[in-house]
């Protein structure tokens, strides 16, 4: 067979393989609009554990850490993965529980259906239903991206006779890293349309267990990598002779921080707030049988974090060093590259992971690199579907104008419409995975000051609430503009930086935290000068 061959047989059994379970989840199926959105509310500790983390663990923790791991150095890891472990289970703790109390009293499925009725308004509805949308896609979009470089990556050489499988560098010699595999247009098409068909079956439930099957496949495989590409390119007797070896190939740049001040590291700790106010976790919240639930995710997610990020940072890190050095490099073929030249870091991982290990072994460790990234799409594709049914049709039109069935299948159908918008979409030039996850968590940290004071302040006012969204968007928006004018050369998107003249010092921040600072400002302001909440409203959430 051709090189790619097995790794591609893999890669399909996989991929029939969620589609069994997709099937099987199906028979569970209970045929209502609860069970289809939010399981029937019965998810236990274990399984709201591996939801969770699955859906929070996508490709930009895997293939973004990887590449810009590479691009930065190791401090990656300390910016957003040890800073993550601990912001995302204080969520879990302060937000999700707090949430999941108040949803089922009130028999909430989405988080706008809370927002609306906290603060006793509908315009708050129609202002965060196109923005929670829009901010999700850019996330879909790393996702989708990421599994075609994923299976182009991990399939190159087995059509190289195909036109339609034929990569090429700027200078028209081939690309011996992708030539001959799977095109990255047909490869997203695939896993989209996977993961569309086990969601339109199996809803809630059907997700949770191919996001605790995903999530477990991935964890153990991503340690097997990781073992694997080490043995590989230390080439030295045992693992941690391995690790020493590898570890004295990294240059001082991207062994420390040196590249990274202080204040660009602190400031980053904003970005994993972005959980509080994911659509998606806020629906996986829902599902839990019980606040005992909680505990579980709690304490373990930290854990999980490091087990997945550290072996993908050290992989970043350790192919700068190697590939940096003439000396050094490792045989086979170079690193795959952009048509301007520059290293197309969005596919480092795949390209060790089918350059450094056996056909067989890459395939195996191809699907949990997918796995990752499907255990985010099914959650963030339901929650879109949720939040069109509850939020915008039956809110408007009446709930008892459509019976179960029908607002299942409205479900379905608008699952169907952003699965295609998505895939469009990513037909065009994303340039960096980890940039677009950057500024996709930033506009939700900007949020993120809303549910906390819907949620412990009684204060705050629906005029607060609009101008806070209204605030958070609009700044988002500029900045993002601003943003593109940066050239890849200089760092692109993930390089901007506001800056601000302070006598004879220019103040550089990073963009979260004028989305914050501003977001967070208007809200408490115009909070303070607008009529307060009706005491019924308050009796009823506090």
């Amino acid at each position: 067979m051709n090189p790619g061959s097995t790794q591609l047989i893999v890669i399909l059994g996989y991929l029939a393989l969620l589609l069994g379970l997709g099937v099987l989840s199906n028979r569970l199926f209970r045929g209502t609009r609860a069970d289809y959105q939010v399981a029937s509310h019965s998810i236990g500790p274990f399984l709201l554990l591996m939801s969770l983390f699955g859906t929070t663990m996508t490709a930009f923790a895997l293939v973004g850490s990887t590449g810009q791991s590479f691009r930065e150095g190791i401090g990656v890891y300390g910016m957003l993965a040890s800073s993550s472990g601990i912001v995302h289970s204080l969520c879990f703790f302060l937000i999700g529980v707090k949430v999941w109390t108040i949803a089922r009293r009130h028999g909430y499925t989405t988080q706008i259906e809370f927002f609306r009725d906290r603060l006793d308004n509908d315009l708050i509805g129609l202002l965060l239903f196109p923005i929670l949308v829009g901010l999700v896609i850019p996330y879909l979009l790393i996702g989708v991206v990421s599994s075609g470089g994923v299976i182009q990556a991990m399939t190159a050489g087995f059509a190289p006779d195909w036109t339609m499988f034929q990569s090429f560098q700027a200078d028209n010699t081939i690309n011996p890293a992708t030539h001959g595999g799977v095109p990255p247009w047909l490869g997203s098409l695939a896993i989209c349309l996977v993961v569309l068909t086990y969601v339109f079956y199996g809803g809630m439930r059907g997700t949770a267990w191919a996001n605790a099957f995903q999530t477990a496949i991935f964890m153990v495989l991503g340690v097997v990598t990781f073992y694997t590409i080490a043995n590989q390119l230390g080439g030295k007797d045992s693992f941690w002779e391995n690790l020493q070896y590898l570890g004295s190939t990294i240059p001082e740049s991207h062994s420390t921080r040196q590249n990274m001040g202080k204040g660009k590291f602190l400031m980053y700790l904003l970005i994993p707030l972005s959980v509080g106010m994911f659509p998606h976790v806020f629906q996986h919240w829902m599902t839990a049988k019980s606040a005992d639930s909680f505990k579980i995710p709690v304490i373990f997610h930290p854990l999980f974090i490091m087990i997945v990020w550290a072996p993908c940072v050290l992989i970043g890190v350790w192919t700068f060093g190697l590939f940096s050095s003439p000396d050094l490099q490792p045989g086979g073929p170079p690193l795959p590259t952009l048509p301007n030249g520059l290293v197309d870091a969005n596919k480092i991982l795949p390209f060790l992971v089918k350059t450094q290990t056996g056909a067989l072994l890459g395939g195996f460790l191809a699907a949990g690199i997918l796995a990752a990234i499907m255990s985010s799409l099914d959650s963030q594709f339901l929650c879109l579907g949720t939040i069109f049914t509850n939020d915008i049709v039956t809110h408007y039109l009446g709930k008892n104008r459509l019976n179960d069935q029908q607002q299942v299948m409205l479900t379905r159908a608008f699952i169907v419409a952003i699965v295609a918008v998505t895939y469009l979409l990513s037909l065009g030039n994303v340039r960096s995975v980890f940039a677009m996850g950057v500024w996709c968590f930033s506009g939700f940290t900007a949020l993120f000051p809303l549910v906390v004071a819907a949620l412990y302040w009684r204060g705050l006012t629906a005029a607060g609430a609009i101008a806070c969204v209204i605030a958070a968007i609009t700044t988002w928006s500029y900045l993002f503009f601003r943003g593109l004018q940066v050239p890849m050369s200089e760092g692109g998107l993930s390089a901007y930086m506001v800056t601000f003249p302070l006598g004879q010092q220019i103040i550089e921040l990073k963009p979260v935290v004028v989305m914050l600072l501003v977001s967070t400002i208007v809200m408490f302001l115009v909070s303070s000068i607008t009529p307060k909440p009706r005491q019924q409203v308050l009796d009823k959430f506090f």
